[in-house]
C-alpha cells in the first residue's frame, strides 16, 4: 500500500506476521499503559475521593451487607469477592487498598471497620486470612442512597455486572481523608482535613456560589491530621489552597517532664503524619552517634493501645531540654514535611485544583445526587399513587371487580375487561390482578386515602425541591450539617504561623456564625490550655539563641522549713525582709552555680553531693522567690530510712567558711575547708556518739555567732572562733553542757554584724508532745538579749514556762522577720517581739510544725 494511500489496511489473518514501526508500537502501547494507570489505578476521582479499587471495596461490602450492625467477615472473603466481581487485579494490592481504609492513623475519618492486627506506623498488617472487616459508620454516608439513580453504572470487566462510577457521597472525602497515590507521569499527595471545618465551608459554598477562598479559608484554616500534631508555617497551606500545591512543616507534640526528681526528659505524645516510633528512635540514634545530636542520655517507646503514642527522651543534666528539642527537630522525623500536590480526575481528566476548586466539584456533585434521588423518588410515589388511586377503584367496587375476573376466560380478558369497565390503566389493572384474593380484603378504604393524602404531600414537597434551586441547595447544606455533626470531631492539628507566633483559630467562630455546624472546632477543640502551651514551646524552639547547654550562672540554693529544694538565680542573699511567703519559711541557703554542686547534710552525720542544676528553678518575687514550687529533698539525694536534711553547705573549690554542725547531745564541730574525698557522692562529716543525732548545719566563719537552744529552754551564744576546725572524720567538741535529761534542739550562726537583727523563736509544751501537736505558747525575742557564755557552759535561760509545760519543742535562731509554719506549710501568725529574755510565751495561734 502506498504511503499516501488513505485506503485502510486489511485485518491481518491468523498466522500472518504484521510489520510494525518500533517507536509507534511503543508509544501507542505506553499511552495506553499510561492511561490505565491515571484512570482505573491511581488518582481518585474528586467527587467521592475514592480510587476505583476504593470505590469498589466499598460497593462490594455494601452488597455483601457488612453493616456496621453486622458482624465482622474474613478479610480475605471481601478480597475475593471484590476480585472476582469488580477488580481483576491482585488480591495484595485489594487487601492493602482495605487495611489502608481501615487505619485510625492515616485516615482522618476510617471508612472500614477492622478487627486484628491491620498494621501500624512501623508495621505491616497480617495476612487477609487473619484479620476481619466490616464497613465504618461514615462508609454508609459515602454508599447511602446508590440504590435511587443518583449516580451511573457501568460494567465490569467481563460484562456481567455493574459496578458504580462514582459513589453518592455525603460528605468530602477528599478533603477529609486525604490521598496518596503515584501515576504515570503524575502523583497525588493529599493531606486531610478535619470533617467539621470542610463541611462547613462546603455548606457556605453552597449557600453562596460566589465565595471566594478567602472565605472558605476562615472556614479551613489548614490540615487536621490523624496522629495530631503542629503544622508550623501555614504560608504553605495558603499556597496549597490557591495553586493546588504546597509544602508544610509538620511537628511532633511534645513537652519537657521531671522523668525523676533528678532528671528531665521530653515526652513526645504526637508524632507528625505518616511518622512512626521506631523511625524516630532510629533516627536519634543515628544523630547521636554521629555527633549531631547532644544532651540525650536515652530513648524508650512506651506507646501502648490504652496511652496512646508516648515516646520519652532522656536529656542529660546540664543541657536545656528546649534546645535539645530544637536539635531533634532539626536532625530526626520529630519534624517532617509533606508535600501538598492537589491531582485528581474530573469529569475523567487529571486536575491540579485548589480548595474552592475541590469543594465546588463535590458540591456540583452532590446537588446532582440529589435531584437525581429526588426525581426517582418523586417517580416512585407517583408510581405508587397511581396504584392506589386504582386499587381505591376496586375497592369500592370489590364484588363487581371479583365477579368480572372470575367470569373473565383468562388474565388477559380480565386485565382488558377492568380497564374498559372501571377507567383503570394498564399499571393497575395488572396490579390488582397480581394481588392475593385475601390481601385485597385487608384493604381499607380509610387506610388507602390517609396514603393517598401522604404520597401527595410527598411529591408536592418533591416537585418543588425540583423546582425551585434554593430548595435543592437547603436540602444539600442540611444533609451536610447532619453528617458533619454525626461524625464530626475537635481538631486534632494545632496550627502555628511560625516560630514565635500564637497558635491559629480554626474557624469555629466563622463556622459557628455562617454555618453552625457541630464539630467545626477551633484549635481550642483540642484544649485551649494545650494549644497555648504546644504554641509556647514551639516559639522557644524556634528561637535561635536557646543555648544547648545551661550557663554556669551564679545561684542560691534554698532549704524550706518542710524539707523543699529550690534554686534562685543570683548571687545575693534572698532578702530576709521581703515580703511575706504565703508557702513555706526559709532554713538554709548556700551560694553555687548552676552547673555546681551543693552538700546536703543530714542528721546521721553524712554530707551528700547534690548537682544544683537538678534542684527546680523559681523565680523572685519582688525579691523573695516562691518556694511552693520546690522538691522534697529525699527525692533529689539518696537518703537512709529515718535519715532527714537539716541544712545545706558549700562544697568544691568555692567554699571558704567551715561547716559548722549541731548535735542533740550538745556537741559542735567546723570542718576544715576543702577536707573532702577525691571520689565518692557522699561521706562522714561528723563521728557521732551512739544515739546522737545532728540538728544543724550551714557554714559559719571565726566572726560568726553560734547559738544552741536545749529542751530546758536554755541558750547558749559564742564565737565561732571558738571552735578550731577539725579533719571530717573527727567527733568534735563540747558545745554545751547539758543538763540530765536535756537536748539541743536547735542551733544557729549569726553574722556578728546582724546581731542587732537577729531574734529568737521558742515554742514550748508539755513533755512527750509532737511538734504541731497540742497546745503550748510561742515567745519571739532579740537575740542581743541574750548575753555571750564561754562554750562549753550551759547559758542563760530563754524563756519561762507556764503550767503545763515542761520543755521547748521547737526554736529557731537568725536575722528576722522569723516565721512559723503549719504541717502543710501555711503560715501561721507569730506574736510581737517581746524584749524580755526570761519571759513566759503567748499561746499559740495555730498549731507550729516548723520554724525559719
Amino acid at each position: 500500500m502506498s504511503p499516501k494511500s488513505t485506503t485502510a489496511a486489511p485485518p491481518p489473518v491468523d498466522g500472518e506476521i504484521v510489520e510494525q514501526d518500533l517507536s509507534t508500537e511503543m508509544r501507542s502501547s505506553y499511552l495506553e499503559y499510561a492511561y490505565s494507570v491515571i484512570y482505573a489505578r491511581a488518582l481518585p476521582d474528586a467527587r467521592d475521593g475514592l480510587k476505583p479499587v476504593q470505590r469498589r471495596i466499598l460497593f462490594q461490602m455494601d452488597r455483601m451487607g457488612l453493616r456496621p450492625d453486622k458482624p465482622h467477615v474474613k478479610s480475605s472473603r471481601v478480597v475475593g469477592d471484590v476480585m472476582g466481581r469488580l477488580h481483576p487485579h491482585s488480591d495484595v494490592a485489594i487487601y492493602e487498598a482495605l487495611v489502608r481504609l481501615a487505619q485510625p492513623f492515616t485516615l482522618r475519618l476510617p471508612l472500614v471497620d477492622g478487627h486484628g492486627n491491620f498494621g501500624s506506623l512501623d508495621d505491616g498488617p497480617a495476612a487477609s486470612r487473619y484479620t476481619e472487616a466490616r464497613l465504618a459508620a461514615p462508609a454508609l454516608a459515602l454508599t447511602a442512597d446508590i440504590d435511587e439513580d443518583t449516580v451511573d453504572f457501568s460494567p465490569n470487566y467481563d460484562y456481567t455486572l455493574t459496578e458504580p462510577d462514582v459513589l453518592p457521597a455525603a460528605f468530602p472525602n477528599l478533603l477529609v481523608n486525604g490521598t496518596y497515590g503515584i501515576a504515570v507521569g503524575m502523583a497525588s499527595n493529599m493531606p486531610p482535613h478535619n470533617l467539621g471545618e470542610v463541611v462547613a465551608a462546603a455548606r457556605h459554598l453552597v449557600s453562596h456560589p460566589q465565595a471566594t477562598l478567602e472565605d472558605l479559608m476562615a472556614f479551613v484554616p489548614g490540615p487536621d491530621l490523624p496522629t495530631g500534631g503542629m503544622i508550623v508555617g501555614l504560608d504553605g497551606v495558603r499556597e496549597a489552597y490557591r495553586t493546588g500545591r504546597g509544602v508544610f512543616r509538620t511537628r511532633a507534640t511534645a513537652r519537657i517532664e521531671n522523668l525523676t526528681a533528678r532528671k528531665k526528659g521530653i515526652v513526645v505524645t504526637e508524632l507528625p503524619y505518616l511518622v512512626g516510633p521506631e523511625k524516630v528512635i532510629a533516627k536519634i540514634k543515628e544523630a547521636v552517634s554521629a555527633k549531631k545530636l547532644q544532651g540525650v542520655t536515652d530513648v524508650a517507646d512506651l506507646t501502648d493501645r490504652k496511652n496512646g503514642t508516648r515516646l520519652v527522651i532522656g536529656v542529660k543534666n546540664g543541657y536545656n531540654p528546649e534546645a535539645v528539642l530544637a536539635q531533634l527537630y532539626k536532625h530526626t522525623p520529630l519534624e517532617d514535611s509533606f508535600g501538598i500536590n492537589n491531582v485528581c480526575l474530573v469529569d475523567g481528566r487529571p486536575s491540579t485544583l485548589g480548595l474552592r476548586e475541590l469543594l465546588d466539584v463535590f458540591v456540583r456533585h452532590r446537588l446532582v445526587v440529589v435531584e437525581r434521588r429526588t426525581r426517582f423518588r418523586l417517580a416512585r410515589r407517583q408510581e405508587r399513587q397511581h396504584l392506589v388511586d386504582g386499587l381505591l377503584v376496586a375497592i369500592l367496587n370489590i364484588d363487581e371487580v371479583i365477579e368480572l375476573i372470575r367470569s373473565s376466560e383468562d388474565a388477559a380478558t380480565a386485565r382488558a375487561r377492568l380497564m374498559q369497565v372501571f377507567d383503570l390503566t394498564d399499571p393497575q389493572a395488572t396490579y390488582i390482578l397480581e394481588l392475593q384474593l385475601r390481601r385485597l380484603t385487608k384493604f381499607s378504604v380509610l387506610e388507602l386515602e390517609k396514603e393517598r393524602e401522604e404520597l401527595a404531600q410527598e411529591i408536592a414537597e418533591l416537585e418543588a425541591i425540583l423546582a425551585d434551586d434554593s430548595l435543592l441547595r437547603r436540602v444539600v447544606s442540611e444533609e451536610l450539617a447532619q453528617v458533619a455533626e454525626r461524625f464530626g470531631t475537635p481538631r486534632r492539628t494545632v496550627l502555628l504561623e511560625a516560630p514565635g507566633v500564637g497558635a491559629v483559630a480554626a474557624g469555629g467562630g466563622a463556622a459557628s456564625a455562617r454555618g453552625g455546624v457541630a464539630g467545626a472546632a477551633g484549635v481550642a477543640g483540642a484544649g485551649g490550655a494545650l494549644a497555648a502551651q504546644q504554641a509556647a514551646m514551639t516559639a522557644l524552639v524556634g528561637a535561635k539563641d536557646v543555648p544547648l547547654t545551661i550557663p554556669d550562672d551564679p545561684c542560691r540554693v534554698l532549704l524550706s522549713a518542710t524539707g523543699l529544694l529550690v534554686r534562685t538565680s543570683g548571687s545575693q542573699p534572698v532578702p530576709r525582709s521581703g515580703p511575706r511567703q504565703a508557702h513555706d519559711a526559709l532554713t538554709s541557703q548556700v551560694p553555687g552555680t548552676a552547673r555546681g554542686q551543693v552538700g546536703v547534710v543530714t542528721d546521721a552525720g553524712r554530707l551528700v553531693r547534690l548537682d544544683v542544676v537538678q534542684v527546680p528553678e523559681v523565680p523572685r518575687l519582688e525579691g523573695a522567690p516562691s518556694l511552693a514550687g520546690g522538691t522534697p529533698a529525699g527525692l533529689l539525694v539518696d537518703l537512709l530510712p529515718d535519715e532527714r536534711v537539716v541544712g545545706l553547705a558549700p562544697v568544691g573549690p568555692g567554699a571558704e567558711a567551715p561547716i559548722t554542725l549541731a548535735t542533740a547531745q550538745g556537741v559542735v564541730k567546723r570542718v576544715k575547708p576543702g577536707d573532702e574525698p577525691a571520689r565518692g557522692d557522699s561521706w562522714e562529716v561528723i563521728s557521732l556518739a551512739e544515739g546522737d543525732r545532728v540538728v544543724f548545719a550551714g557554714a559559719a566563719a571565726d566572726t560568726d555567732l553560734l547559738v544552741l537552744v536545749t529542751s530546758d529552754a536554755q541558750l547558749l551564744r559564742f564565737e565561732a572562733a571558738k571552735v578550731r576546725p577539725q579533719r571530717r572524720g573527727a567527733g568534735g567538741m563540747a558545745g554545751i553542757s547539758l543538763r540530765p535529761g536535756a537536748r539541743v534542739i536547735a542551733a544557729a550562726s549569726v553574722p556578728a554584724e546582724l546581731l542587732a537583727e537577729a531574734v529568737v523563736v521558742t515554742v514550748a509544751a508539755s513533755q512527750g508532745a509532737l511538734p504541731g501537736m497540742g497546745s503550748g505558747s510561742v515567745k519571739v525575742s532579740p537575740l542581743d538579749r541574750y548575753p555571750a557564755k564561754g562554750r562549753a557552759t550551759g547559758g542563760v535561760r530563754a524563756q519561762r514556762f507556764l503550767r503545763g509545760e515542761d520543755e521547748l519543742v521547737l526554736a529557731w535562731a537568725g536575722v528576722g522577720p522569723a516565721r512559723a509554719v503549719g504541717a502543710g506549710g501555711q503560715a501561721v501568725t507569730l506574736p510581737e517581739v517581746d524584749e524580755r529574755r526570761d519571759a513566759s510565751g503567748s499561746p499559740l495561734s495555730a498549731p507550729i510544725a516548723a520554724l525559719g
